[in-house]
């Protein structure tokens, strides 16, 4: 019972970050000099131990959202995840071509604070004014 509950909230969940992600504003409008843009993405315990192997995430500056929320990767957070939005638009507004951040997620694990950090190294190239 309680798996098929956590299913459940995790459908819920993953409907909730599409509609987000449908109704914000398009990166292309927010940024229209931004050609390409890319994350590497490194996910820590509380511990500081990598927690999950280094990734990267291409965006699709055509089409994507100007939302970057990335989900934590603890398999027993709950409401958790990191929102690095208002940190990664205003390097692609003032058209930094590097710029690095870190963020530790906002959910719990039962009662105690999740802890997970993630750190992030973006690259972005812009069109020539």
């Amino acid at each position: 019972m309680l798996n098929r509950r956590r299913g459940l909230e995790a459908v819920e969940r993953q409907r909730a970050r599409r509609e987000r992600e449908d109704s914000a504003t398009r990166l292309r409008s927010e940024v229209p000099s931004l050609e390409s843009l890319r994350l590497e993405i490194e996910e820590c315990g509380a511990d500081g131990a990598i927690a999950v192997p280094a990734h990267v995430k291409r965006v699709v500056v055509e089409s994507a959202p100007a939302l970057f929320f990335l989900a934590c990767h603890e398999r027993t957070c709950l409401e958790g995840g990191h929102d690095v939005t208002a940190e990664v638009m205003r390097a692609l507004k003032g058209h930094n071509e590097r710029f690095s951040g870190e963020h530790t997620c906002t959910g719990a694990c039962g009662p105690a604070p999740c802890g997970r950090s993630l750190k992030y190294v973006g690259f972005a190239t812009y069109r020539a004014a």
